[in-house]
């Protein structure tokens, strides 16, 4: 009988542990979008990868942006692209562009009207600065203000 009650103890505590509900679209698309930065991070730091980094343009992805598609799509296209073999059969830059074209088939095919866009900034996903959208009656009391 306290075998039993320990088995159960134990079985539980593990249940516990674990993640109960599965990713949602929104969910695995943002972590994939972290991942991707963060391995875009370290291919600009490693050393062998340096120079292959200096033909990749900036991107700085954002989920809620509507102008990821695109620009994921011109992206995937430079990596897929790369003037050097040696580049192409890093590691690294194998696993960018097989994170890209999951996140990109994520976005356009599997979670496609599933995701809410906020907004249709293009600028910030080149750069990584939001410039600040405000409808046309703010923008009006803002400028009143002054």
């Amino acid at each position: 009988m306290q075998l039993g009650l320990a088995a159960l103890v134990c079985f539980f505590s593990f249940v516990r542990q674990t993640e109960c509900a599965p990713p949602t679209c929104y969910s695995r698309a943002l972590g994939l979008s972290k991942e991707i930065m963060t391995l875009l991070n370290k291919i600009h730091t490693y050393q062998r990868t340096k120079t292959c980094a200096e033909v990749l343009p900036t991107i700085f992805l954002d989920v809620h942006n509507s102008c990821i598609t695109s620009k994921l799509r011109d992206f995937l296209y430079v990596v897929l692209n790369h003037p050097s073999q040696y580049c192409r059969e890093r590691p690294r830059m194998v696993l960018l562009t097989q994170k890209i074209q999951n996140l990109y088939n994520i976005i356009t095919r599997i979670c496609y009207r599933d995701l809410v866009f906020f907004t249709d900034d293009c600028y910030a996903i080149d750069t990584g600065l939001s410039t600040p959208h405000f409808p046309d009656d703010r923008l009006q009391l803002l400028q009143e203000d002054r």
